[in-house]
């Protein structure tokens, strides 16, 4: 065996363990769905550096992890969506199409390269009913999970997919919708995001031609204060459930660094 001989299956876990190491020190975004539409939520700061984007009519986007990475997937999609879109009708651009390409680059990637992509991302489509609404996850090795209703990934994603769980129902209107998101990625114990460091955004069924609408401003914090209401009784119903228990200790530190990922300035 020749010196420094590695097998195809420790490089791939070892792969495999840079990418959820780098993915794991961003901070989390929410997809879910709500009676309108599908509802993206994500803490970012920055108004310049996008984690939501739009790719098309009623397609959405969301990524996790390295920016500069991230940012060449979604333009790459621009341009598969709009040539397909221009060369045989833009109802041939889906979802699906898309997640396919994405699959297979990331697989490519993943494989072939000394370094695999640090990044997952979610690719969703509304349709004119929720039934007909698609929600495509990826991860940095190529692999598409088609996700029922909702998805958390980035950061401490099982801990935020499970207080989401404790949130979410059909039939959620957009503040609740935002109200149970908000729930999710707030760490227990810790201070909520304000609106301004909030990426918000929706793909609305009712609105004609383009369905991807951006929430920011007046119209982001009044629908932070019609969740107020709802998440107050949910809060007032847990403590009447569990009166004993002891109360959170308030800023309490995150279960994961925030780090720097998201500008692709570090590792």
């Amino acid at each position: 065996m020749p010196f420094g001989y590695v097998s195809p299956e420790q490089q791939m876990r070892d792969k495999a363990d840079y990418a959820r190491k780098g993915i794991a020190r961003g901070r989390s975004v929410v997809v879910l769905q709500y009676v309108d539409g599908i509802l993206f939520v994500a803490p970012n700061p920055s108004r310049a550096l996008h984690k939501i984007s739009e790719i098309y009519d009623k397609i959405g986007f969301a990524a996790v992890g390295r920016y500069n990475e991230f940012e060449a997937l979604r333009l790459g999609g621009i341009r598969y969506a709009d040539i397909n879109g221009y060369t045989y009708a833009r109802d041939d651009v889906t979802a699906r199409g898309l997640a396919n390409l994405y699959a297979q680059n990331l697989g490519q990637i993943f494989t072939e390269s000394l370094k695999p992509f640090e990044v997952e991302i979610v690719v969703a489509e509304v349709g004119d009913s929720s039934d007909e609404d698609h929600i495509y996850r990826l991860t940095f090795d190529g692999s598409v999970f088609d996700e029922a209703g909702l998805v958390a990934m980035g950061g401490q994603a099982e801990a935020v997919a499970g207080r989401l769980k404790e949130r979410y129902h059909d039939g959620l209107s957009l503040a609740e919708a935002l109200e149970a998101a908000l729930f999710a990625l707030t760490e227990p114990g810790g201070e909520r995001f304000p609106a301004g460091q909030l990426e918000v955004a929706v793909l609305d069924r009712n609105r004609p031609h383009r369905k991807f609408l951006r929430l920011n401003g007046p119209r982001l914090e009044r629908l932070l204060a019609e969740g107020a209401p709802a998440a107050e009784s949910a809060a007032q119903a847990a403590r009447d459930e569990n009166p004993l228990s002891a109360p959170e200790t308030p800023g309490a530190p995150p279960t994961a660094p925030d780090g720097d990922i998201d500008t692709g300035s570090s590792g």
